[in-house]
């Protein structure tokens, strides 16, 4: 008969597999020893695709870039412990996003509960304000049951919790908890134990076709995801109940505008180009595409043009600037979100904007914008963009908006996918990215921590297969630098690291801590505690972890950088002067607000 702990594992895993998993990250340790057998069963099937990291905090990370690229469930194993605590961030931005993550934390058996035990310690309810259902998965009570009836009783408690990543009518997708208590023996310890995980392993790669086929139907576990598929399917509301509260449309011409926040999908771009309606898209929104996504529109909002706003059609969760939270909060603009499902970052009743479940709806509520709308938007927005570029050019070598852009146009021209650090890089990239070609994004926005990204960017890479180029700051690659270990043997992703080098943390400079800076008194305060001065050696950290290596110190030197085909794992360090980034990122934004000032003047 086979082991309990084995049959546990085996079973977890398979009801995973049915469910659309296709990759599996596990953490080394001895209590999950019984999921890590399974794991390498399924890998050397086929049936899964498995990642082993050392760092429980990147394996967590590495499945959260998997979810969020691809929309598939993803699991990652850890053995009992501190182990388990580590994955608290990834599994906080998971459910800040709707990510599909599925913890898999082995535990001891109830009797070894609460009695002193080796690496023991309160694993259910760990996570419990950031799962979306969770299950202490026990030991079967009976054992004299057969393993068919095993089974059943173990898929009995995991079917209620598996059904939550897909979220319902009144919660949203997100990740969950299986908490699996495992005794010993803990290793395949008999002849059946070892037939047990060869049939398994065979019987898994056809359960794995078949739900890859669709003949293991589940909904998607996502709201969206950076592949391409829409936000809102055509028949998405088809299956909704009708909107609750009635919501009177605008009559007569208005000023709308579109706005796309992180994870809004590019069919928010094809809506606002088919209805001729301006689009200020996010980097993170997947929609920053097309004709009618503004340049530089951060500096519009600024403008004259901005004042005139009457309507947001709102997708997605925008993140990024303080003129948009100020855009949304204004008293004359009627702010129109359009959400078929529920979204994982606000708590029902929370939000002031009007919900509607389709853009037909959100259409009728703000009205018909006037001929010269959206001409103005795009005329004002390349006046905007080309003032910006004007202020970065007449500084004497790269600024922070030259990479932003030259990575952002990079990725665009040879169809990498693009991992953003969740600090001032982002923001850059929002001032002066082009809208060209639909970009796949990510960027951990959901709860806009810098922890993980090098990580999350190895994931996008397995989870899609496409290449990957990561763009951050110095302090979010040395905050995640255990993200470049991989074991020998394990699969090296396709991923280059841009990292803009200011040696320290420069967003606290565009931020009022920079003006208090400026005040002596407080000026030494300022540096340590928020710009957290260092003088890592990126060169050394990347030979450390066999990583190549490059340097651009010009505008030359980088193009040839990001001209490299994006193969293999490549680290490219840009350093750049932090002392003048406050007053370079404040001319920035003025100086396009101008520009379209003296524009509309003009006209």
């Amino acid at each position: 008969m086979t082991s309990p702990s084995l049959l546990s594992a085996t079973t977890v895993l398979r009801a995973l597999v049915r469910r659309g998993m296709r990759h599996l990250v596990v953490a080394p340790g001895s209590r999950s020893a019984p999921l890590a057998y399974a794991a390498a069963a399924a890998h050397a099937s086929g049936a899964l695709s498995v990642h082993v990291r050392i760092d429980e905090r990147d394996a967590a990370f590495t499945a959260l870039g998997i979810a969020r690229s691809t929309g598939a469930p993803t699991a990652v194993v850890t053995t009992s412990g501190t182990a388990v605590g580590e994955l608290v961030p990834a599994v906080m931005e998971a459910s800040h996003t709707g990510a599909p993550v599925v913890v898999l934390s082995a535990d001891r058996p109830p009797e070894l509960r609460g009695t002193g035990a080796n690496q023991t310690t309160r694993q259910p309810g760990i996570f419990a304000n950031f799962v979306r259902s969770a299950v202490d998965l026990l030991p079967v009570a009976d054992p004299g049951l057969g393993e068919d009836a095993q089974r059943e009783e173990i898929e009995s408690f995991l079917t209620p919790v598996l059904d939550a990543l897909h979220g319902t009518d009144e919660t949203p997708s997100g990740p969950v908890h299986v908490n699996v208590a495992l005794r010993d023996p803990l290793y395949p310890a008999s002849d059946d134990d070892h037939r047990h995980l060869r049939s398994w392993a065979d019987a898994l790669v056809r359960d794995a076709e078949d739900a890859a086929s669709g003949q293991l139907v589940w909904p998607r576990a996502h709201p969206w995801s950076v592949a391409d598929e829409p936000l809102l399917p055509e028949d998405a509301a088809a299956h909704r109940p009708p909107e609750a509260r009635p919501v009177s449309p605008r009559p007569g011409t208005a000023h709308p505008v579109v706005l796309a926040g992180d994870g809004a999908g590019a069919v928010t771009a094809r809506f606002a180009h088919e209805h001729g309606l301006p689009l200020l898209a996010e980097p993170s929104s997947n929609a920053r595409t097309g004709e009618v996504a503004i340049a530089s529109y951060e500096s519009l909002l600024a403008s004259s043009l901005g004042a005139r706003v009457d309507a947001v059609i709102l997708v997605g969760r925008p993140t990024l600037s303080r003129r948009v939270s100020a855009l949304l909060r204004r008293p004359d603009v009627r702010v129109v979100a359009v959400r078929p499902d529920p979204v994982p970052w606000l708590d029902p009743g929370r939000g002031s904007e009007t919900e509607v479940r389709s853009f037909a709806e959100a259409l009728a509520v703000v009205g018909t914008p006037d001929a010269e709308w959206l001409p103005t938007w795009q005329e004002s927005g390349a006046v905007a963009d080309a003032a910006v570029l004007r202020h970065a050019d007449a500084h004497s070598g790269l600024t922070r908006l030259h990479v932003a852009r030259a990575v952002w146009d990079a990725s665009c021209q040879d169809g990498s996918a693009l991992v953003v650090g969740s600090s001032n890089i982002v923001r850059d990239l929002d001032l002066v990215a082009r809208a060209q070609d639909p970009l796949p994004v990510v960027a951990n926005r959901g709860v806009a921590g810098i922890d993980g990204t090098i990580a999350t960017a190895h994931g996008v890479a397995l989870g899609t297969g496409r290449p990957v180029r990561a763009v951050m700051g110095d302090l979010t690659f040395l905050h995640d630098a255990g993200g470049l270990l991989l074991g020998t043997g394990e699969q090296v992703p396709d991923v280059h690291v841009v990292v803009v080098n200011d040696a320290g943390g420069g967003i606290f400079q565009t931020l009022e801590h920079g003006a208090v800076g400026q005040d002596q008194r407080y000026a030494a305060a300022v540096e340590r505690f928020f710009g957290t001065p260092h003088e890592a050696s990126i060169a050394e950290l990347c030979a450390a972890y066999g990583l190549e290596y490059g340097r651009a110190d010009s505008a030359i030197e980088l193009t040839a950088a990001l001209a490299a085909p994006v193969v293999g794992r490549r680290v490219v360090e840009v350093p750049l002067e932090r002392e003048t980034l406050r007053e370079f990122n404040l001319a920035a934004h003025e100086v396009g607000a101008r520009a379209v000032e003296e524009f509309l003047a003009g006209q």
